[in-house]
């Protein structure tokens, strides 16, 4: 990790969890705040055709893995970059010098994917992910521990704690290198 820092000038932070955790809303406060880059996955796989086509039953893309990583590939070794995508075990180790999974209440989770309108087979899945931690623990298994980092986010102030928070961290991470 260290080698891999010291030829970027700026971190890469990879914001996972759930569908309807915040990801997005935070990503782009935090591009915002700090000047990195905010790179949507969803909207580069559109943008780009990186994906197999579609899943009738999970109503989105079937993601091409290695087309992402290798569109991704020059613009993450800069990095600066805060990467926003619901999984997070294809993307290389190197990458990143934060992890952070957004964890929502189940509730509330419910009610944002409900108000999405996502279809019933769908909103189960997701809530259900969300209530057996799956994309903490893929993070978990697929990182340094020191590098993963949960944070709740039910609320609009829980997103601009969490935010400030990454603020910090990230000015921090600038002064270390």
């Amino acid at each position: 990790m260290v080698k891999d820092s010291i030829k970027r000038r700026k971190p890469n932070i990879l914001v996972t969890g759930t569908p309807g955790t915040g990801k997005t809303t935070t990503s782009t406060a935090l591009a915002e705040a700090t000047q990195l880059n905010h790179i949507n996955i969803g909207d580069l796989v559109k943008e780009k055709n990186l994906h197999d086509g579609w899943d009738d039953e999970l109503d989105s893309y079937i993601l091409n893995e290695d087309l992402v990583c290798d569109e991704l590939e020059d613009v993450m070794d800069e990095g600066g970059n805060i990467v926003d995508y619901h999984g997070c075990d294809f993307f290389p180790e190197r990458w990143f010098d934060c992890v952070v999974v957004l964890q929502t209440d189940n509730t509330i989770l419910y009610d944002r994917l409900s108000r999405r309108g996502y279809k019933e087979s769908k909103l189960s899945n997701n809530v259900e992910c969300e209530i057996f931690q799956v994309l903490l623990e893929e993070a978990k298994e697929s990182y340094a521990e020191d590098k993963v980092v949960a944070l709740k986010s039910d609320t609009i102030e829980d997103i601009s704690r969490n935010v400030a928070t990454l603020t910090d961290w990230i000015r921090n991470w600038s002064i270390q290198v």
